[in-house]
């Protein structure tokens, strides 16, 4: 099993490409939860995420031959960035192979480190299948995402610096995909610091580590449905899975709405940009899917900042709906002056800001003396828009929450 002195080895392996990233305190997410909230801001690492760390462990360890030979791998974004660049400071061939659907800009990011990227499959099992034949094929060597002991150290590197900047920790929070990454941390954490406990999180739509500690096995489940890419996997890695069972204290579960709630606030309140999969560990805290007491100090280990802008739009849309700070309401008006103006003066008394406005009169579903009124705005919070549609209601109109 993985050892304290591995992740202690890889250290002195990886210092000299991976950052040593911040750990800051959150005096804004404190507030919101109780506890004493600290981010590992492992999003301003080189190539957005934590996968440089195991990736350059691994190549160092090759030997001549395999490094003439080259590595290949599959992921759905970080990990070929990760190997792309680790191979290119290594002057090791890379080939990436990348699900179809994978995000364009972490496509375009890993070609831009050096790695030849092949796309292939709906997913990662699928991408990895593909990358296992090239290996067979061009004898390469595989470099796994997680399912490696020596890119388990790598990212076990991030544990040692936790421990070392926040010595205090009570909880670390740590995302779940394949296992790699908090099988690595946990080594180190629960290594360095006394009676810290250490949790794992996973997205609702990709919650194999969930159900494989339930069963006490690894478990692969039918398919993954998440906005957290970086973590949609089927299995955790037969590898970390050990590590997990004996060193990982529980294991939960957050929504794709709690992830995307988390994500709009760590941009709004602390200016940092994370993708869906960095985003989980908050996303636990905040909404308390473990427990925890007042003033305990917890350390949320944001992995990865790398998320596609065409999702961005999207997810931070979803956040401002979970904050209540967006509505969209449908009615029916009657087809004569002056009513679409009734409707936008009890808006404007209560300060909403109006996207846009749909107004149809001509739609078969609509009566032959009314017209249908949409209409968005930007609100302040939940309670601001449960009180215009009170207002709307009040005055006659049956409102239709869409959004």
């Amino acid at each position: 099993m993985l050892s304290i002195d591995d992740v202690r080895a890889a250290r002195e392996r990886v210092e000299e490409v991976a950052r040593r990233t911040p750990l800051e305190r959150s005096r804004t997410f404190s507030e919101l939860t109780g506890a004493d909230v600290h981010l590992k801001l492992e999003t301003f690492q080189r190539t957005g995420a934590f996968k440089i760390r195991g990736a350059t462990n691994r190549i160092a360890t090759l030997s001549p031959a395999e490094r003439e030979a080259g590595v290949v791998t599959a992921s759905a974004g970080n990990h070929a960035q990760g190997v792309a660049l680790a191979a290119a400071r290594a002057d090791v061939e890379s080939t990436i192979v990348m699900p179809e659907h994978a995000p364009v800009s972490k496509v375009k990011a890993t070609r831009g480190y050096g790695g030849e990227v092949v796309l292939h499959g709906i997913d990662y099992q699928e991408a990895q299948a593909r990358a296992h034949e090239i290996e067979a094929a061009e004898d390469r060597t595989y470099v796994h995402a997680f399912n490696d002991e020596a890119v388990m150290a790598g990212q076990g590197t991030i544990g040692l610096e936790i421990a070392e900047d926040c010595p205090q920790a009570d909880t670390v929070v740590v995302p779940i995909g394949g296992g790699g990454l908090i099988a690595g941390i946990a080594t180190a954490v629960t290594e360095e610091l006394d009676d810290v406990r250490v949790v794992g999180v996973q997205a609702e739509g990709a919650a194999s580590a969930a159900q494989s500690l339930a069963s006490g096995r690894v478990e692969t489940i039918d398919s993954v449905d998440t906005i957290a890419d970086g973590i949609a996997t089927r299995s955790v890695g037969e590898i970390p899975f050990e590590v997990i069972r004996e060193r990982v204290d529980e294991v939960v579960t957050v929504s794709d709405t709690e992830i995307a709630h988390a994500l709009t606030l760590l941009l709004e309140r602390s200016k940092v940009l994370v993708e869906g999969a960095g985003a989980v560990p908050l996303a636990a805290v905040l909404a308390e899917a473990f427990a925890y007491e007042d003033d305990e100090t917890i350390v949320a280990a944001l992995c990865g900042g790398n998320i596609d802008m065409n999702r961005l739009t999207t997810v931070i849309m979803r956040g401002l709906i979970e904050m209540g700070r967006y509505l969209k309401v449908k009615m029916a008006l009657k087809d004569r002056p002056g009513e679409l103006e009734r409707v936008a003066s009890i808006v404007s008394d209560h300060g909403a800001n109006v996207y846009a406005v749909h107004h149809d009169r001509t739609s078969r579903d609509v009566a032959v003396n009314a017209a249908d009124l949409e209409v968005e705005m930007e609100t302040h919070d939940a309670e601001h828009a449960a009180a215009i549609v009170a207002s709307l209601e009040a005055d006659g109109y049956e409102v239709e929450i869409l959004a």
